[in-house]
This record gives structure tokens, C-alpha cells and sequence, in this order.
């Protein structure tokens, strides 16, 4: 797997022509995809057939539009609504690159980005992987470096470490700037604040899991993090809130 990142970019979100019954292929994946993860479960088989259809004709129904079955732009719009949402410009007047991180990652959170289709497979995957998904791709550093570079991009400033698809080459990249606490001592855990970045160790050279600090006490601290669930598993399914001890934590810290 490629370590380092991509110039944050959308995904998949420019309408191309009429997407129909009959239609087969990657876009007739993508429209079952959204139409999933609006509640209207269907096989991702890449086959318009009778049963998209019926699914296109319902989503229009809920929002107010002709129910032709057909996706056109303005169908198509609508489905991608919450990826837009997540992606749209937050304006960096006095804010910090932690700050702002911090939110971008809210902003996503509110759309409920998480996988469909299987293990690290869906549109929100590829959108923080470039591309990318599949088992060989868990994302929560991708989700991770994905608002953080926003964030970066949108103060005009160069991110303070390289932005990776690896915890371990993130935890790599912010020890070469100076940036990353290994176990701080509560003295040092006041230098972390709000919109930094925890890394879970695996051993003392590996790091598994990662997210966005929200919030930090002496005892806790409170995250947003890509690929996890309510068990706080580095291999979930969604993006979430969760509260965190400090038990093999190490930190990357942004100001």
C-alpha cells in the first residue's frame, strides 16, 4: 500500500449523462451505493434492473421530485447531498490548523460517513483513500489526513507532517517535525489540544488505530475517528464519536 497521500479531491461526484434502466457498470454501482446508504438496501451488482428502479422512484418520491426512476442531475444531486455537505469550504478567519481540522472532521461526522458494500468499500472510503478500498485499505488515517489537509489547503499553509493512509508512517512523519508525544506525562498533556491527533500503539514501533481529538482531560479525552464503532474497534465500519483513556496513546500534536 502507497503511505503517503494525494491533494485532497472529491470522489465520484461529477454528473456525467442519464443513468437508466438497462444501464450496467461502475456509475449504476454508484447510485445503488447512495441509494444504500439513504436506506433503500439494494445488491451492488452494477445492473439497473427492475429493483433500482424501484429504489430511484421511492428516493425521488421522499424528495419532492418527478419519480421517473431515472437518475439525472437532479436525482443525482440529491444523492450525493451528504458528501457534498461534508466537503463544503469552512472559512479559516482565525482559525488554527488544529481548529480547523477539528472542524472539517465534525463537519463529516454530521453527514455519517461509514462504509456500504463490505469491509472498507463505499464512496466514503474512496473519498478519504483516493480512490482506494477493499480489506487491503482500512481509512482512519485517511480520514484523518483528509481534514487535515482540507484544513491546511484552506489556511494556505503546508501540513505540519506528511499526510498518510499508515498510522505508523503518520507517527513516522511527526517525529521527523517534532510534533509527536510518546505516553505524555500530565505536564505534557497540556500542550495537546482540541483538533491534535491520538495514534494507538500496537507495539512500540507500530500504531494501529487513529482520530481527532474534540476535546482533552487529564484522565480522557473526547475523538472523532474514521473506521471505527461504537466498541472503538481500529477495523469499524463508520465515522464516530468515542471517549478515549490514555493507555498506549501517543499523540501528534497540532496547534
Amino acid at each position: 500500500m502507497t503511505a503517503t497521500m494525494k491533494k485532497p479531491t472529491a470522489s465520484n461526484l461529477s454528473f456525467q449523462a442519464d443513468i437508466k434502466r438497462g444501464d450496467n457498470g461502475p456509475r449504476v454501482t454508484f447510485v445503488q451505493e447512495w441509494l444504500s446508504l439513504h436506506g433503500l438496501g439494494l445488491s451492488l451488482d452494477g445492473d439497473f434492473g427492475p429493483a433500482t428502479e424501484a429504489a430511484v422512484k421511492q428516493f425521488q418520491h421522499d424528495h419532492t421530485i418527478a419519480s421517473t426512476g431515472i437518475v439525472n442531475q437532479a436525482t443525482y444531486d440529491l444523492l450525493i447531498t451528504p458528501m457534498t455537505a461534508a466537503q463544503k469550504a469552512i472559512s479559516p478567519a482565525g482559525q488554527t490548523v488544529a481548529s480547523l481540522t477539528l472542524a472539517y472532521a465534525l463537519q463529516h461526522l454530521a453527514q455519517n460517513p461509514r462504509e456500504i458494500g463490505g469491509q472498507n468499500m463505499g464512496p466514503w472510503v474512496r473519498l478519504y483513500m483516493d480512490g482506494n478500498q477493499g480489506t487491503a485499505w482500512p481509512w482512519c488515517a485517511g480520514f484523518v489526513s483528509f481534514c487535515l489537509k482540507a484544513a491546511c489547503h484552506a489556511l494556505g499553509t503546508p501540513t505540519p507532517f506528511t499526510p498518510s493512509y499508515s498510522c505508523t508512517f503518520m507517527a513516522g512523519a511527526a517525529q521527523n517535525k517534532g510534533i509527536f508525544l510518546h505516553a505524555p506525562n500530565q505536564q505534557q498533556k497540556t500542550s495537546i489540544v482540541p483538533g491534535s491527533i491520538f495514534l494507538l500503539e500496537k507495539t512500540d514501533t507500530v500504531w494501529q488505530h487513529t482520530g481527532i481529538m474534540t476535546s482533552v482531560d487529564k484522565d480522557y479525552f473526547h475523538t472523532i475517528e474514521g473506521n471505527t464503532n461504537d466498541d472503538g474497534s481500529p477495523e469499524g465500519y463508520e465515522v464516530c464519536k468515542r471517549i478515549r483513556g490514555y493507555n498506549r496513546m501517543d499523540f501528534i500534536t497540532l496547534s
